[in-house]
């Protein structure tokens, strides 16, 4: 017979015995970019997001949590604050770096070393974010999992919470989405984890994430750094959505995606590559660049980093500003 693990034997430490491998130094202070290649590619991009936030179509913004690893919080914070990202979509990782940073200023442990003693992931602090989400679920189970994990932030009396994601959505009232992976993320190791409370909460999330994207039309989806659940629950939500405005006699075509990674994609990206290629899995190129703007919508694909790529198509948008 199957035997579960028993999670109660588990030794879980205090994070203030953890070493962390990034501070709150890693954090960007708000500042244009200095002039690039990428300028010239991000500005059609940054021109049509403009034009969504003015016709009020949804902005989406998808991201792997190597993002905020990146320091680029105040630029997406920002972006919020003015309308130009209507929705914030992330994995189960997400919640657990802007828990810790906004919590210590600290996140990131060493893997390789943790992993062999047995410590890596069980931290007192990070895993009462579990603690949250059976609370919040017992209050409303139509909760979102990154709006109780924002409420959360929100009330505290973290020193760092100015520079939190989820708490800067949860106060502007934008949906922060967090699509979490069964066994993905460190506080599933966790005594406290209720599986039940954790899984309803990301799949309301998923449910307001397809909210958004029934405003796609016109509008902008982006994915900066997710391989796997960005272009997965897009390519879901938007079959949902084409599905309802088939019958309502409308259409979602006329959009644009953007891809920002690390990846060297040809020029011409707008064709599938060959089923025996590597870059056949590569899931955001055929799913966000090819096949679902392949009847309308349009596709942009930037190579670069994080820490470069957000603050240059920030830059981006305000210089535009400038001129209208």
């Amino acid at each position: 017979m199957p035997q579960l693990f028993d999670r109660t034997k588990l030794l879980v430490k205090p994070l203030s015995e953890r070493s962390h491998d990034l501070d709150i130094s890693t954090v960007k202070d708000l500042q244009p970019s200095s002039p690039s290649s990428l300028d010239k590619k991000l500005i059609p991009l940054a021109r049509r997001i403009i034009a969504a936030r003015q016709t009020g179509r949804s902005i989406v913004l998808m991201m792997g949590a190597h993002v905020i690893r990146a320091g680029v919080q105040r630029y997406l914070i920002d972006l919020m604050q003015r309308g130009y990202i209507s929705c914030l979509a992330m994995n189960g990782s997400g919640i657990i770096h802007d828990y810790e940073f906004a919590r210590i200023g600290a996140t990131t442990e060493s893997v390789a070393r943790y992993i062999q003693s047995g410590e890596f992931g069980l931290w007192k602090e990070t895993g009462e974010l579990n603690d949250i989400l059976s609370e919040a679920y017992k209050k409303n189970s139509k909760d979102g999992l990154g709006q109780a994990i924002g409420r959360a932030i929100d009330a505290s009396s973290f020193p760092h919470k100015d520079i939190s994601l989820f708490c800067s959505a949860y106060r502007l009232g934008i949906p922060a989405t967090v699509h979490v992976g069964m066994g993905y993320d460190i506080i599933h190791e966790h005594p406290n984890c209720d599986g039940a409370a954790t899984g309803a909460l990301s799949y309301n999330d998923f449910l307001f994430y397809a909210g958004a994207i029934q405003k796609l039309e016109g509008g902008v989806v982006m994915n900066f750094g997710s391989a796997v659940m960005a272009p997965e629950i897009y390519l879901k939500a938007l079959s949902m959505c084409r599905n309802i405005a088939q019958q309502n006699g409308e259409t979602i075509r006329k959009f644009s995606t953007l891809v920002c990674d690390l990846h060297d994609l040809p020029e011409d990206f707008t064709k599938e590559p060959p089923k025996d290629s590597a870059a056949y899995y590569f899931r955001p190129w055929k799913t966000m660049l090819v096949r679902t703007v392949a009847d309308g919508g349009e596709s942009f694909y930037i190579r670069g980093k994080h820490a470069e790529t957000l603050p240059s198509l920030w830059t981006c948008i305000n210089e535009l500003e400038k001129k209208t």
